[in-house]
């Protein structure tokens, strides 16, 4: 993998080819400060003081007598300096006007990432955002956002640096009808698509089994149409969204392997499909004892540890190996 492969993955590089086969999203260069502020572990965890006013928990109960314990005394001034909120306004602005623009409500995401892991924090359970209070709540609590931040570059062959040059926050439109099993992760090698994943791949959905065939062709018309003279990389994955009107939408883009998983695939097996020209195959889970919940994590699917070795390695592996001697046993079709 080059430098330019995972630069080319990046919103900000991909979003206007692909602008009118993808999902309404505005984009924000962020300040410096606002990037050493999403890094800085030093401190208490303070969010940025709103110039509008706005709460990242809307909905919480103040109650003084507990605040009061948290509050800083007259005397200790170094400690009340350092504990004084950032404050974004020009990006604060610029970000509530593409939230209005954007119909309310819309879901954030840096140059790779989006922060998946810290959804249990917000008020819905999602990636959810009405305010710049509730994005910066999100993005500071991330821990999977480190990627973007100081690893992006890891698996390169010619990496000559740690970070890009600039960060940016893309909002993304939020769709209350989204349908995660309608989420397909699609597979290019030498420019030719060798898979296509199911990417929710912790539930069985029935639904699949009937539409498994029209998606796959769907897919592929996409592919041929839309993706493969655009996209520049020989070798990388895509994510698309297959509406209820049979329209396709490119959501991703991430490298061929390293942090990228493969979910329904290995990457031995697609290498071999490449290799050997074998037809278009679309994974699903047909069966209850066919999903992955090793993958129901509380980390984006992307950035989970799965070379030889790790522990998520292990444990798939492990997994792996119960399900089919269930599937083995006598006792399995009772």
């Amino acid at each position: 993998m080059k430098e330019e492969d995972v630069n080319r993955c990046q919103i900000q590089e991909w979003y206007p080819k692909f602008k009118s086969v993808s999902i309404r999203t505005f984009i924000h260069e962020l300040p410096e400060s606002f990037v050493q502020y999403l890094l800085d572990d030093s401190g208490p965890f303070l969010l940025p003081a709103s110039i509008s006013n706005e709460d990242a928990f809307p909905n919480r109960i103040h109650n003084p007598e507990e605040e009061e314990d948290y509050q800083v005394s007259e005397g200790s001034g170094d400690e009340a300096e350092a504990l004084s909120a950032p404050c974004f306004p020009e990006l604060e602005l610029k970000i509530k006007e593409s939230i209005e623009t954007l119909g309310g409500a819309i879901f954030p995401k840096l140059n790779w990432s989006a922060p998946k892991d810290s959804a249990w924090i917000s008020t819905s359970g999602t990636l959810r955002c009405t305010t710049f209070s509730e994005i910066a709540l999100l993005l500071r609590s991330s821990d999977s956002l480190i990627h973007d931040l100081c690893h992006a570059y890891d698996s390169c062959s010619d990496k000559t640096m740690s970070r890009p040059p600039k960060f940016f926050l893309a909002l993304r439109k939020w769709y209350p009808r989204f349908q995660p099993e309608m989420e397909f992760r699609c597979f290019v090698k030498g420019q030719k698509l060798v898979g296509i994943s199911q990417r929710e791949v912790t539930t069985f959905y029935p639904v699949l089994c009937e539409k498994k065939n029209k998606v796959e062709v769907l897919i592929e018309e996409f592919f041929n149409d839309n993706v493969r003279v655009k996209f520049e990389s020989d070798d990388y994955t895509f994510d698309v969204y297959v509406t209820e009107d049979e329209r396709v939408k490119v959501l991703d883009f991430n490298p061929w392997g390293a942090f990228t998983l493969p979910l329904l695939f290995t990457w031995e097996e697609l290498e071999q499909k490449a290799r050997e020209g074998d037809d278009l195959e679309l994974r699903i889970v047909e069966s209850r004892c066919g999903v992955r919940p090793g993958l129901k994590t509380a980390v984006p699917y992307d950035y989970l540890d799965v070379s030889a070795g790790s522990g998520w390695d292990q444990f798939l592996r492990n997994a792996s190996e119960e399900l089919q001697q269930q599937t083995k046993s006598p006792e399995a079709g009772a």
